[in-house]
């Protein structure tokens, strides 16, 4: 079913990056593994898949643990302050920063560790208030204060769209997204490249290709429906 559900994904990548006119290789997509065991993420990298988010902190360690050492995680849940410390130094990009105090831990973490910690702002663009997120007019505020952090890098802006039956309801989401990161770069601020947007997840990911998304977040369509008893 694994690979089944793989090829199907892929090949609607491919078509959604057609129509738009972009090449396959400059979305990124991303497997997220939340809740699955570690023996279906094995299979899921045995078929080429190195890119694997994940939404809470115990469970990447554990994971990071067991697997092999050249995938790339990605932290894309919320993160709470006095869990950074955890996987500053085993996550390639942190996905969901909305503060200026999640970032200035984040920055004194990778301090420790001698390294620079690649960051998205997450922006909630759709303004729900049950996500969370930097609201789109406080987003220059936020970009500005963090890029004086010398142990971050800011390399782009992510959000969670609604969920719709119907994809097309989010793309004027993924489209206001694409425009901020495009206003942002025009500021050329010192430490700050938003060229990823991280949007899209299995239900809509194909429109969030169609406006921008370099990186897409797809669970159910490549795993399956997610068992919450396992966790």
């Amino acid at each position: 079913m694994l690979k089944e559900n793989l090829q199907k994904v892929e090949s609607k990548i491919s078509a959604s990056c057609d129509r738009s006119g972009r090449r396959r290789e400059d979305v990124t997509l991303i497997a997220v593994s939340k809740t699955k065991p570690v023996e279906t993420l094995k299979e899921a990298y045995d078929m080429g898949i190195r890119v694997f988010g994940e939404n809470k902190v115990q469970e990447l360690i554990d994971k990071y643990e067991a697997l092999p050492k050249d995938i790339h995680w990605h932290m894309i849940g919320h993160l709470q302050r006095n869990k950074v410390k955890y996987i500053i130094d085993k996550v390639d990009l942190i996905h969901s920063v909305d503060s200026v105090r999640l970032a200035e831990t984040i920055d004194k973490e990778a301090k420790k560790h001698n390294l620079t910690a690649n960051i998205l702002i997450e922006v909630n663009v759709a303004k729900e208030d049950t996500k969370f997120g930097v609201l789109p007019e406080q987003l220059d505020i936020l970009i500005d204060e963090i890029s004086h952090f010398s142990n971050i890098r800011v390399l782009g802006l992510m959000t969670i769209a609604p969920f719709v039956e119907n994809a097309e309801e989010n793309r004027a989401i993924f489209s206001r997204l694409h425009k901020l990161s495009v206003d942002i770069a025009s500021k050329n601020i010192d430490n700050v490249n938003v060229g990823l947007l991280s949007m899209g997840m299995t239900n809509d990911y194909e429109v969030a290709i169609e406006e921008g998304a370099t990186m897409i977040r797809v669970g159910t369509g490549i795993f399956g429906e997610r068992d919450y008893s396992h966790v």
